[in-house]
């Protein structure tokens, strides 16, 4: 029997347009991810982008933060550089703004997603609560603290 090979990124990418919930509903698929490690939040609307990659990375049986804050994802894997990231295989770890403090900051807000490309000066990012949905979005490069290869 053949054995299918299923990368981070090719499962990440079913979950594609999965949304929050405006108001007090909450996506259960989205409270599903946040509870795999936290048991406080009650509703979509907190940021879910470690909830996200925790749990891609949960099904995969891959190494993953266990934490909600997404520079947690600083700590997980080998550090790589950016012109050694592939597609399907890394994480990018960014500041919310280019002011914020550096990755020796790991108790700090951020964003964390898997590596979807690079264009110029932007990087393209898979992840969950890019605009409150799972999708792939473009984040400048000045905003990149790290990326991490899982395996």
């Amino acid at each position: 029997m053949k054995k299918i090979e299923t990368s981070a990124f090719d499962l990440a990418q079913r979950f594609s347009g999965i949304k929050e919930i405006a108001g007090a509903s909450s996506n259960p698929q989205i409270l599903a991810m946040l509870r795999l490690d936290e048991s406080w939040p009650e509703g979509d609307e907190v940021s879910w982008c470690s909830a996200f990659m925790n749990y891609v990375s949960w099904l995969l049986r891959l190494p993953r933060s266990k934490n909600l804050m997404a520079r947690s994802w600083l700590q997980i894997g080998s550090s790589i550089s950016l012109d050694q990231a592939e597609v399907g295989f890394d994480v990018v770890v960014l500041k919310r703004n280019e002011s914020d403090p550096g990755p020796e900051v790991t108790d700090y807000k951020g964003h964390v997603g898997f590596f979807a490309g690079r264009e110029g000066d932007y990087l393209s990012v898979l992840g969950g609560n890019q605009s409150d949905t799972v999708n792939i979005a473009r984040y400048p490069i000045a905003r990149l603290l790290g990326v991490r290869r899982l395996v």
